[in-house]
């Protein structure tokens, strides 16, 4: 079973992710920062937050659906507010998505929100509501059940420190996992969780016996060289219960987000 997470940065390098996707064809994706704009046929749009100014592509949910068409697609929003075409105001919802090979059955799953609620006038302040999804399959070819969750962590216009925020956020993120999970099952979550690796988020998720692949293998951070800013981890793949040692990758080349895909391999 292959799990790829990764924060598509809105479909911004779509040309490079799209065919991506399509070679690589997890059994799981987990993707953040999903852009879902079903009133308008543009394929691109343009988002504004005072002197943050980005192209987005206008449905792309739709694009990754299109290029995983053996998968069943969930889309879990956590607010609408507008893109814009030109002076044209477009409404558009934002969240994050996960798709899963129709070879595995969905036996269980759970969509709610880590920080606040749903938007439902407008993407809101910093930090804005977040929403996370849980999945629970059965892998008859290991003869296990794998329970995999995935959030968007809060962005913070001050930095990635602790905050009581993202110590809330977290234990909602594992009440929510909690409500799906099983004893026996094999255990992943997953994310961009806008934290810095000694955060109090990494050792709550610790605390609840998850180890956390991308520092303990000792990779240099989760960040291509799209990303221009200081600090090089933002994004990080927790495992539980799988026995033995899981193959796993963060991938740099090629670059298909300002955020590299983690791969987990099972």
């Amino acid at each position: 079973m292959k799990i790829i997470c990764l924060n598509g940065w809105g479909g911004k390098m779509h040309d490079a992710l799209l065919p991506y996707l399509k070679h690589e064809q997890p059994d799981i994706l987990c993707l953040q920062e999903v852009v879902h704009s079903p009133a308008t046929s543009e394929p691109e749009l343009t988002y504004r937050d005072g002197d943050h100014v980005l192209p987005q592509r206008a449905n792309f949910f739709a694009d990754v659906c299109a290029v995983l068409p053996s998968h069943a697609a969930s889309f879990c929003p956590a607010a609408q507010g507008v893109l814009w075409d030109g002076d044209t105001s477009v409404p558009s919802q934002w969240g994050l998505a996960t798709f899963v090979s129709r070879d595995l059955p969905v036996i269980g799953q759970a969509q709610g929100f880590v920080h606040k609620t749903y938007g439902t006038d407008g993407y809101g302040d910093h930090p804005r509501s977040r929403s996370a999804h849980v999945v629970r399959v059965h892998d008859h070819e290991m003869g296990r059940s794998v329970t995999v969750g995935h959030m968007h962590g809060l962005r913070d216009l001050r930095g990635k420190m602790d905050t009581a925020g993202r110590k809330a956020q977290a234990q909602a993120m594992l009440a929510l996992f909690d409500s799906v999970v099983q004893e026996d099952d094999i255990a992943v979550i997953c994310g961009d969780f806008n934290v810095e690796p000694e955060s109090e988020t990494l050792a709550l998720m610790r605390q609840a016996g998850f180890e956390e692949l991308v520092t303990s293998r000792s990779f240099p951070g989760t960040r291509t060289a799209q990303y221009l800013k200081p600090g090089r981890f933002a994004d990080y793949m927790l495992v539980r219960g799988y026995g033995g040692t899981a193959e796993f990758d963060v991938i740099y080349t090629p670059e298909v987000s300002d955020h590299c895909p983690l791969v987990l391999t099972l």
